[in-house]
C-alpha cells in the first residue's frame, strides 16, 4: 500500500476544497428537511429506555426510539468535543481534518458539508455550541443563520452573551431552552417550498452543571449504581494498564476528580437532571414539526458528541477507547425513509452523519470521506460490505497529560487498543464475553493470532487514510497534572513485563 505523506494529505485537502465550487449532484431523491441535534458528553446508555440507571427519565428520546430507529452500536472516532464535531461536519477522521483537540484552529481550506447544502439551495442554520478553533464564536462558513457563544458557554446568562449573526446579544435565560427558542423561531420562519438543514448543538450535558430550576433535585434521593469496574483491582481490573491505574489519582480519576473531592453519584445525578432539558428540547422540536405538517417527512437525528465515564475503570470523563467513552446515543426518526421501532445493530459513527444527511436530501456526498450513509442500515438493508470494524484515535494533550495517544480497532467481537509513546501494556477485550472490558487479554497465548490480525488491520486503515503521522500543534493553556498525595501510589509494572537477566551483560 502506498503511504500518504503529510504534504500529500494537505495538498489533497486543498485540491478538494477548491474543487467543491459546484452544487453537489442529485442522487434521485427528493429534497428533504433535516434536523441534527447534538448533545455534549451524553453517554450511550443515559436514556430512559436503556435503564443506564433505573430511575432515568427521557420520554422524548424514548419516543424517538419507539417511532424511529435506535443505533445501539453508534460510536465516535475521537471521544473529544472538537475532533468529534469536526468529524461530523467533514465526514473524516481527526488525523485527516487535523482538529485533534479543543484548542486546535480549523485549518484553512477546511470544507464542511453545510457549505455543499447551501450550493444545493438549502437554507442552513447553526444554533449552539461550536467549540472549534479556540474561543471564537464568530459565524462560520456554511450557515445562513448563526447563534453561538464563546467556548463552552454558560448555562445561565453571563457577560459574554451570544453571537447572533455576528452581533453580540445578551443571553436571556437557561441556555438549553434559549437555544431551542432560536431554533424554533428559525424553523417557523421557513417557507414550505424552501428545504432546510438545522444543526442544534447543545451545551448540555457538559459540566459544570447549573440545572434548570424545575429539574433541580429531581434525582437527589435516587440511588446511583456504581460501575463494577470502578474497583482498583481484582476480577474487574484484570490486566489493567499502568496508565489507567495511575489516572485513577488524577484530574480524570475517581480519587481526585477535577482535583477535588467531587462525589461521583452526585455528579451523575446533576448530569441526569441537566439532560432533562435536552430531552424537552427534542420534544419541542418534534411538536413544532407536527404543527407545520413536516413531522413525518423531516429526518430528525439525535446524537452525543462523545460518551462519558462515571467511575468505569476508575476514571471519569472521555478520551479513552473504552465503551463508555467512545460509544454514544444515536436516534433517528423519519417515517418516509424507514419504519419506526427499529433497532439497527451494525456499527455506525460520527463520520457517517455527513453522507447520511446528504443521502436523505437526495444529494451525493463529495468523494474522499471516511464515512457512508446509514440509511440502508436504518431500513434493515445493511450492505454486505458494511464496515466490520471501526478505527478510533486520540492524541495526547499537554493540558490533560494523564491520557496517552492511542489508536484502537473496535470490531463486532474484539477490541484492540494500541498505545503510543508510553512504556505500558496494550489491550484486547472480548466484547461478547466481557462487555465491561474488565479482563485484558493482551498477554493471552490463545489470543495472539487475533491481536496480530487486528494490529495489522489497524495499520492498514491508517495507511489507507493517511494516518501515519502524528498531528502536532503548539502548547496552549495550563496542564492538569497534579496527584493527590493521599491517593493511590504509582502503579507497578505487570508481571508479564518483568524478567530477571539471563546472562551477564556484554558490551558491543
Amino acid at each position: 500500500m502506498k503511504r500518504r505523506n503529510l504534504l500529500g494529505g494537505l495538498a489533497a485537502g486543498a485540491v478538494s476544497s477548491l474543487a467543491q465550487t459546484a452544487a453537489p449532484a442529485r442522487s434521485g431523491g427528493k429534497p428533504r428537511n433535516v434536523i441534527f441535534i447534538l448533545a455534549d458528553d451524553h453517554r450511550y446508555d443515559a436514556m430512559g429506555f436503556l435503564k443506564g440507571q433505573e430511575w432515568l427519565e427521557t420520554p422524548h428520546m424514548d419516543r424517538m426510539a419507539r417511532e424511529g430507529c435506535h443505533f445501539p452500536n453508534a460510536f465516535v472516532t475521537t471521544a473529544l468535543c472538537s475532533p468529534s464535531r469536526a468529524s461530523v461536519l467533514t465526514g473524516k477522521y481527526a488525523h485527516r481534518h487535523r482538529i485533534i483537540d479543543n484548542n486546535t484552529p480549523v485549518p484553512p481550506g477546511t470544507v464542511m458539508f453545510p457549505q455543499h447544502l447551501q450550493k444545493a439551495g438549502y437554507a442552513t442554520a447553526f444554533i449552539g455550541k461550536w467549540h472549534m478553533g479556540g474561543e471564537s464564536d464568530a459565524p462560520q462558513p456554511g450557515f445562513d443563520r448563526w447563534v453561538s457563544f464563546r467556548g463552552q458557554g454558560t448555562y445561565l446568562p453571563s457577560p459574554n452573551g451570544l453571537n447572533v449573526d455576528g452581533k453580540k446579544v445578551p443571553q436571556k435565560g437557561y441556555i438549553t431552552g434559549e437555544l431551542t427558542d432560536y431554533a424554533l423561531d428559525w424553523i417557523n420562519g421557513r417557507k414550505k417550498d424552501q428545504p432546510y438543514f438545522l444543526y442544534l448543538s447543545h451545551k448540555a450535558v457538559h459540566a459544570n452543571f447549573d440545572v434548570e430550576p424545575r429539574y433541580q433535585g429531581k434525582y437527589a434521593n435516587k440511588e446511583f449504581k456504581y460501575p463494577a469496574t470502578m474497583a482498583a483491582d481484582g476480577d474487574m481490573a484484570r490486566g489493567r494498564p499502568m496508565w489507567v491505574r495511575n489516572q485513577r489519582n488524577s484530574w480524570h480519576g475517581v480519587e481526585y476528580p477535577y482535583h477535588s473531592s467531587l462525589d461521583i453519584a452526585h455528579f451523575y445525578k446533576q448530569y441526569a437532571e441537566a439532560l432533562c432539558s435536552v430531552d424537552d428540547s427534542i420534544g419541542r422540536v418534534l411538536d413544532a414539526l407536527k404543527t407545520r405538517g413536516e413531522l413525518d417527512s423531516t429526518l430528525v437525528i439525535y446524537m452525543g458528541d462523545n460518551g462519558f465515564a462515571f467511575g468505569e475503570h476508575g476514571l471519569i470523563d472521555k478520551r479513552t477507547a473504552y465503551e463508555e467513552s467512545m460509544r454514544v446515543p444515536l436516534l433517528a426518526r423519519c417515517p418516509e425513509l424507514f419504519e419506526g421501532g427499529r433497532t439497527a445493530r451494525p456499527v455506525v459513527a460520527n463520520i457517517d452523519i455527513m453522507p447520511t444527511v446528504m443521502d436523505a436530501m437526495g444529494l451525493q456526498a463529495p468523494a474522499g470521506g471516511d464515512g457512508r450513509s446509514w440509511l440502508p442500515v436504518a431500513r434493515g438493508e445493511t450492505p454486505s460490505n458494511w464496515r466490520k470494524e471501526l478505527l478510533y484515535e486520540y492524541y495526547w494533550e499537554r493540558n490533560f497529560p494523564q491520557t496517552p495517544t492511542m489508536h484502537a480497532l473496535r470490531g463486532d467481537r474484539f477490541k484492540f487498543i494500541r498505545y503510543h509513546g508510553i512504556w505500558d501494556s496494550d489491550e484486547l477485550y472480548d466484547l461478547q464475553a466481557d462487555p465491561l472490558e474488565s479482563n485484558n487479554l493482551i498477554y493471552s497465548a490463545t489470543h495472539q493470532p487475533v491481536i496480530q490480525q487486528m494490529r495489522n488491520r489497524l495499520f492498514e486503515i491508517l495507511e489507507e487514510t493517511g494516518g501515519m503521522q502524528m498531528p502536532i500543534w503548539p502548547d496552549r493553556g495550563s496542564s492538569q497534572n497534579l496527584r493527590n498525595p493521599k491517593g493511590s501510589h504509582a502503579a507497578d509494572f505487570p508481571e508479564e513485563l518483568r524478567r530477571l537477566p539471563k546472562r551477564p551483560a556484554t558490551h558491543q
